[in-house]
């Protein structure tokens, strides 16, 4: 390893003195055009007049928030396109119509000059509102294009001064879109309110929350998300479920996201050949106040209707997630007159049994995750179809068999020396 890097280092140079020989200057990477596939983050940062507040290590919250982009700005890394949005840093009067359109873009998203966003980041002042709806909006435009992966970190320490525009609302608007942009939150201030909202934030696209109240707490995790950005992931493709089978999009082996309203079915449809195996699982997000007690059920059936096979499972209100998964075995058929069996069409019947109060809003629907996977089947279709598929009467009969034998058997030995105690 310290060979490679000498002779790369070494390399480098006798490349550096050839140019510098030959008069010619390479263009610096900067200046050239953004991958398509470049992952982009965009920081949205509240500079409303409560940052003011000295309560973060003995300094103000814009202090620490300052102190923390400069930190980040120093560990970006070079793939990362990165812009910054501020919300609250330019209108300071009690005019609420125009406090509430006070969202700009700082430093717009592209590749990093850290010099010029440190300066645009030293500019600050805390100065008014508190507009975290618009600012969102304002941001997943700024991230609008390409295919790559998009993320907004949120820093701010109150909660959104702008109704009736719901910041909640407004992150499930921007995960209905399909572009899978995540949003992550970082309140400044351990209130339980504020936490609700900047978690209901989160959890619309994916993201997380995190309370932080110190500096060096704010830099790292500011650091972790914008790192995350850059790992390779794969990007879900937004799709949307049909109501019956026969209109159900086709889908191919991949990742897929869409929106499924409380009570609802959405339908898909998947072409199996002879010789695969079906590999489907599901996750539904309850992004939003839902009542106790709720399952999803994915079902496999034909295109006549008949289920082939079923996962399902339940929760009690204790997480914000349920999955549940299925496995469909198509068994190797011989060839017909030379020509390749057809494949089958199989139909996934997604469903739910979320119910919520009557105040809470039922579109757009929860988040849905869809993974679709077409493998080589096992040698014997059966046995997988039959373990915990729908189609495992066998093994419960035979456990039940086994059960009631032992039982027996028990029985017939304990009686046997009871009666051989007696007997001596």
């Amino acid at each position: 390893m310290i060979i490679r890097k000498r002779l790369t280092a070494g390399v480098c140079v006798l490349l550096a003195t050839l140019a510098a020989g030959l008069g010619t200057a390479l263009p610096a990477a900067a200046d050239e055009p953004p991958s398509a596939l470049s992952p982009k983050v965009e920081l949205v940062l509240d500079v409303s007049g409560s940052m003011r507040t000295r309560d973060i290590d003995g300094q103000s919250r814009m202090s620490a928030a300052k102190q923390a982009f400069n930190d980040v700005l120093d560990a970006v890394p070079e793939e990362v396109q990165l812009g910054i949005r501020t919300l609250g840093a330019n209108y300071p009067g009690d005019d609420r119509k125009v406090g509430c359109k006070d969202t700009k873009q700082l430093y717009p998203v592209g590749p990093l000059d850290r010099t010029e966003a440190k300066t645009a980041v030293a500019t600050l002042a805390p100065t008014g509102w508190t507009p975290i709806g618009p600012a969102l909006l304002g941001a997943a435009d700024d991230l609008d294009g390409g295919d790559a992966t998009r993320r907004i970190v949120l820093i701010t320490d109150g909660e959104d001064t702008c109704g009736p525009l719901d910041p909640c609302e407004v992150a499930r608007d921007i995960a209905a879109r399909g572009i899978h942009l995540v949003i992550d939150t970082l309140g400044l201030v351990p209130n339980a309110k504020i936490r609700q909202q900047l978690t209901c934030i989160a959890e619309a696209t994916g993201g997380t929350y995190t309370a932080v109240q110190h500096a060096d707490e704010l830099s790292g995790r500011v650091k972790q998300l914008v790192d995350r950005a850059a790992e390779p992931t794969i990007t879900p493709v937004a799709t949307e479920g049909a109501g019956s089978c026969s209109s159900a999009p086709e889908l191919k082996a991949g990742l897929y996201t869409d929106r499924q309203e409380i009570g609802k079915h959405r339908w898909y449809r998947v072409d199996v050949r002879p010789g695969q195996e079906l590999r489907a699982s599901v996750s539904v997000s309850a992004d939003r106040a839902v009542d106790n007690d709720y399952g999803v059920l994915l079902r496999a059936v034909t295109t006549h209707g008949r289920e082939i096979v079923r996962g399902s499972e339940s929760g009690t209100g204790r997480t914000d997630a349920i999955s549940a998964g299925l496995r469909y075995p198509k068994p190797e058929l011989d060839d017909v007159d030379g020509e390749e069996p057809p494949a089958e069409t199989v139909c996934l019947d997604l469903g739910n049994s979320f119910s919520a109060p009557a105040s809470v809003k039922t579109t757009p629907g929860m988040p849905v995750e869809l993974t679709i996977d077409l493998v080589d089947g096992p040698d014997d279709a059966s046995d997988v179809a039959a373990f915990g598929l729908g189609r495992g009467w066998w093994l419960l009969g035979a456990l039940v068999l086994t059960g009631l034998v032992a039982g027996l058997l028990t029985g017939w030995i304990s009686r046997w020396r009871i009666a051989v105690w007696r007997t001596n």
